[in-house]
């Protein structure tokens, strides 16, 4: 059976990898309440390849 509700699954990816020019992609996947959050969600997330704390994006 389904679950009901408004919870969805959503990738986070860094934004700063992209343009540093660093091989390979830090990316993250949580939850979250669209009803309550229409807008893309936005943490700061630990980035293995850069080796600092970074803001992670939501990608669609």
């Amino acid at each position: 059976m389904a679950k009901k509700g408004n919870r969805v699954q959503v990738i986070l990816e860094c934004t700063e990898q992209k343009t540093s020019g660093v091989p390979g992609m830090s990316r993250y996947i949580t939850t979250k309440n669209k009803k309550n959050t229409p807008e893309r969600l936005e943490r700061k997330k630990y980035n293995p390849y850069l080796r600092k704390v970074t803001v992670h994006r939501e990608i669609k």
